[in-house]
């Protein structure tokens, strides 16, 4: 399985801080925020690992991560982002890396207490479709939002005014090589974006999508300003993916 870390946009939620660098490089505690994504496929045992950044300082990555070697990592491949035009847009610049293998998203402002070795592996023996992680959150309208019947996802509608559970979709998927056929048939959000929901939902739809339950606290750093700083008290006081 091939992991890739989704580190690009321009981060306008967070201006000033990130006008003159990437929002995926600012500390979280002692640390650039993009380790811990980072150590999060580590962990999981994934040693493959594509970085998508974009921006004025995709540069800075390389300076920062090099080749990985300081993650115990033979190295790290990079690829470049033009704009804003989704997950799913991002995601689709890692066609030829994922070479027909499964992979392992995580977006890089994501940022979990423990590990998902088990889930990874729970994955790795499904035969085909897709995988994704919820959490129970306060405010679940500002996030994907999973329908849920039992155990079962039956349907994910994207920042709903009325929420149908207090559950959200955490920035970590995993999928088969089909997502990149099912990027091709997206449309353009009003965003003008290609909306990761919309590959999420496809799979619902063909009932090859399965999930799991998230152990742990986790946080979207890079969404506020107060996300970021709690990010960091969250880091301090419990410590994440074995970094502190």
């Amino acid at each position: 399985m091939k992991g890739v870390v989704l580190a690009g946009g321009l981060g306008t939620r967070l201006l000033p801080l990130t006008r003159i660098t990437n929002k995926h490089l600012l500390p979280i505690f002692d640390k650039p925020m993009i380790y811990y994504p980072l150590q999060t496929l580590i962990n999981a045992g994934i040693d493959d690992i594509m970085i998508v950044t974009g921006g004025n300082n995709a540069g800075d990555f390389l300076k920062l991560l090099g080749n990985g070697r300081q993650f115990g990592l033979k190295d790290i491949s990079y690829t470049y982002q033009e704009g804003e035009g989704g997950i799913a847009e991002a995601l689709d610049l890692t066609r030829n890396f994922a070479d027909g293998e499964k992979v392992l998203i995580v977006l890089g402002d994501n940022i979990i207490e423990k590990n998902i070795i088990k889930e990874k592996e729970d994955f790795e023996k499904q035969k085909e479709g897709a995988k994704i992680l919820i959490k129970k959150v306060p405010h679940p309208s500002s996030f994907g939002v999973p329908e849920l019947e039992g155990n079962k996802v039956i349907g994910i509608e994207e920042k709903p005014e009325n929420p149908k559970t207090d559950h959200a979709v955490i920035g970590i998927y995993m999928y088969d090589s089909r997502v990149f056929d099912i990027i091709e048939t997206l449309e353009r959000s009003d965003r003008g974006e290609l909306e990761i929901t919309d590959v999420n939902n496809a799979y619902i739809k063909d009932g090859t999508m399965t999930c799991s339950v998230l152990d742990g606290w986790w946080i979207d750093a890079g969404s506020s300003p107060e996300n970021l700083a709690e990010a960091t008290q969250l880091v301090i006081k419990t410590g994440a993916n074995n970094l502190t």
